[in-house]
């Protein structure tokens, strides 16, 4: 598969998605809560699996309704006291709402407020709090509910919801996102709905999930990829029984939903004193995603291949401390399914080929290990690297990339002695480093100065936004410099579980 290979139409998907939220407005009092599962922005996970998928199509969804729309943030206390990282930005949640807060702001939209969920005063969760209102965010606190979700006549009560301050809006879609899952989202958009009702305002309730796609087959790649993603989660696809019964309709939903809904139906109708409008988890959704779907196919092998990636991460993570199991088992359930095996990914047998040829070549690795890289070009070619005293793999596979691209021999020097000599000189003199070997950010910083005096490293430079999407795997655990590095080019990587020294600190 190609870069150039698209599954996903933006232009079908923002008309359908559009119509269908201010249809689902049009059922209340022209005031609707809608839960916002996954990112609003950033959503690599949905780029993968639906190539052409655009990462931020969300927001520029959100831009055409922008007249009408209001933006609140959720983060559970207990994840900012625990530190909970965002894995694909390698940052923790409490900063990723600073980020997102500064990212709707540059699209043109506002956060109104944020709402810290289960707050029971954690001293980490204070200060967060404190930061926002010095900067002038408002910030509210919802404490945790006794009895929640079971005890309903508690929940939706003085108590309960009416013990929650009510967040003032103005503008009939009022967006609840948060960071990462169970962060206080629907109990957030259900407690305004409370309020909203008890000051005669008949607001409404409905959720945005991008996955699994309801209309799409339970089986079929795309919807596996969600569970590969969420296996940590323990999420699992099923056909949505309660639509199933009431619309004689199969639509695939998850777990949590499908078990949850009772509860929530039964929550909606305490609220509004009438019978609710939906009868399943699907008919709650204003999912449009499955109808954007271009080319079946070309979404299947890009699922599959997700599928790999999720593998890979979940291992190392595993290696690492920094989940169990169980998590890697589940995707390893998955591949066996979809009959994949970690090989299936194009660039995981050629950097195991550089890797082994590397150690029985005289040019020793760092350490005496030998690592291995290899990424895929967006024309389908296979480019390698290898790690040397002077240069870690993941920083000779860019280089040797860029030649690629520019079509620069690959004898010919992008770094200047000079260059790579001030830099080794700083870690070894300065820094007091063992290695003097560059990573992928060093490398870049190297590069970009070399452009300015060298004709051929700026040709290299050039070709570095052609690099984001591209897929890349390395046979050890990169380091932080490796992995940052990449990720802000966009590339794709994964990596086998092998550390690549047998030191327990890595800066």
């Amino acid at each position: 598969m190609k870069l150039s290979d698209i599954a996903f139409d933006n232009e079908k998907y923002l008309s359908t998605q559009t119509e269908a939220i201010l249809e689902r407005i049009g059922c209340f009092d022209n005031k609707l809560y809608l839960e916002f599962g996954g990112k609003l922005l950033y959503d690599y996970h949905a780029s993968r699996v639906l190539p052409g998928f655009d990462p931020n199509v969300k927001m520029r969804l959100l831009n055409r309704l922008k007249d009408k729309v209001e933006i609140i943030l959720c983060i559970f206390a207990g994840d900012i006291e625990r530190k909970k990282m965002r894995a694909d930005f390698g940052i923790s949640y409490d900063a990723d709402t600073f980020k997102l807060i500064d990212d709707l702001r540059g699209w043109g939209l506002e956060v109104r407020a944020v709402v810290i969920t289960r707050f029971t005063d954690q001293p980490a969760a204070v200060a967060f709090k404190t930061k926002l209102e010095r900067r002038g965010v408002r910030v509210y606190t919802h404490r945790p509910i006794e009895g929640y979700p079971f005890d309903i006549d508690r929940i939706v009560s003085d108590e309960g919801y009416g013990a929650n301050p009510f967040i003032e809006t103005d503008r009939p879609l009022i967006v609840i996102n948060a960071p990462g899952p169970n962060s206080g989202k629907m109990a957030t958009c259900l407690s305004q709905v409370y309020h909203e009702h008890r000051r005669g305002v008949n607001a409404g309730y409905a959720k945005f999930e991008t996955f699994p796609i309801w209309n799409l087959p339970l089986k079929h790649p795309v919807n596996a990829a969600y569970e590969a993603a969420t296996a940590d989660l323990r999420d699992i696809n099923l056909i949505d029984p309660h639509h199933l019964e009431a619309h004689g309709i199969a639509a695939v939903n998850y777990n949590r939903d499908v078990e949850a809904f009772p509860l929530l139906k039964r929550i909606l109708e305490k609220i509004t004193g009438s019978a609710s409008i939906y009868q399943s988890p699907t008919d709650m959704g204003v999912n449009r995603a499955g109808f954007a779907i271009v080319d079946d196919s070309v979404a299947a092998e890009a699922a599959t291949q997700e599928i790999i990636r999720r593998f890979f991460r979940y291992s190392c993570e595993y290696a690492t401390g920094q989940a169990d199991a169980e998590s890697v088992q589940r995707v390893e359930a998955l591949m066996e399914q979809y009959q994949v095996k970690p090989k299936n990914r194009p660039t995981v047998e050629p950097a195991h080929m550089v890797a082994k040829d590397a150690e029985a070549s005289v040019d020793k690795g760092i350490g005496g290990v030998f690592v291995g890289a290899a990424l895929q070009l967006p024309d389908g070619s296979i480019v390698t690297g290898k790690n040397s005293p002077l240069m870690h793999a993941a920083s000779s596979l860019v280089l040797n990339s860029v030649k690629k691209l520019a079509d620069i021999p690959k004898h010919a020097e992008l770094l200047g002695d000079n260059i790579i000599d001030s830099i080794a000189n700083l870690k070894k003199d300065i820094f007091k480093r063992e290695s003097i070997s560059l990573d992928v950010r060093e490398v870049l910083i190297a590069l970009s100065i070399a452009a300015t005096t060298n004709p051929i490293a700026d040709l290299a430079v050039k070709q570095l936004p052609q690099l984001r999407g591209c897929e890349a795997h390395i046979t050890h655990i990169p380091p932080p410099g490796d992995e940052k590095g990449l990720r802000r080019l966009g590339i794709n990587i994964t990596s086998d579980p092998v550390f690549a020294s047998d030191k327990l600190f890595v800066a």
